[in-house]
């Protein structure tokens, strides 16, 4: 995973702001709560959410073929 400072997915561009497609699991902290949770993309996120708000502070990339079909281009 890398650290972030991108206000957007760099995957799929979903805005970090934005709800998350999947929360994994919470964790609450000393100063708030840390949130594990996937994009849509498939990319793996932390989020912290604190009295600065909430941001991804490390995200991994969409694991390979876990991108799910857009409406549309399913196969048949």
């Amino acid at each position: 995973m890398t650290s972030t400072h991108a206000t957007a997915c760099p995957h799929c561009g979903w805005p970090d702001g934005g709800e998350p497609f999947q929360v994994l699991s919470r964790h609450t902290t000393a100063t708030g709560r840390t949130e594990w949770t996937r994009c849509g993309c498939g990319s793996l996120q932390v989020r912290v959410i604190d009295g600065c708000g909430t941001r991804v502070v490390s995200r991994s990339g969409p694991a390979s073929g876990s991108a799910p079909a857009r409406s549309g281009t399913a196969s048949r």
